[in-house]
């Protein structure tokens, strides 16, 4: 099963390659993986997503907990919580095409950020699911670069990883 994991920790050199050679050291397997400062600057916020049983996921749970640099973790996907994911698309926009990937664009929510006489660039944001549901919308010969970020996540309500 698909989990997303949150993890707070210190915002210090060597704490993400602490973190990622947890997980290469396991055999675990990371689908994607985000890191930003957060309100605090001497914290990261490092966001996981990785998939395994429920065993494995509590496994992976528990070792994060016990780095030093981690201050704390939470699955989000134990309850309600809002994921998005960033995708940057590089398409051939020429002749009739131009106006098709701009009405597509515009039908999934959508922007056209670049645009040449050849190329636009499309920023789309939303669920994993939205973003392959747009590529597979349009013709898969127009798409010259993709660039995705993988999710970023938040609980909702008064689910908050803080300290």
């Amino acid at each position: 099963m698909r989990h997303i994991i949150s993890i707070l920790m210190e915002n210090e050199a060597g704490a993400l390659s602490r973190v990622a050679g947890l997980f290469s050291a396991r055999g675990y397997n990371i689908e994607s993986l985000s890191v930003s400062t957060t309100e605090d600057p001497t914290l990261s916020r490092m966001t996981i997503v990785t998939s395994g049983s429920d065993a494995v996921i509590e496994q992976i749970n528990k070792q994060l907990n016990k780095l030093i640099d981690v201050a704390a973790v939470m699955d989000l996907t134990d309850g309600d919580h809002l994921e998005r994911e960033l995708m940057l698309l590089k398409v051939r926009a020429e002749g009739l095409a131009r106006e098709e990937l701009k009405r597509m664009a515009d039908i999934f929510g959508g922007r056209v950020i670049d645009v040449t006489s050849t190329t636009y660039v499309i920023e789309l944001t939303g669920a994993a699911t939205k973003l392959d549901a747009f590529l597979q919308a349009i013709d898969r010969e127009l798409i010259l670069e993709t660039v995705r970020t993988g999710a970023s996540g938040i609980g909702r309500g008064s689910r908050i990883l803080k300290l």
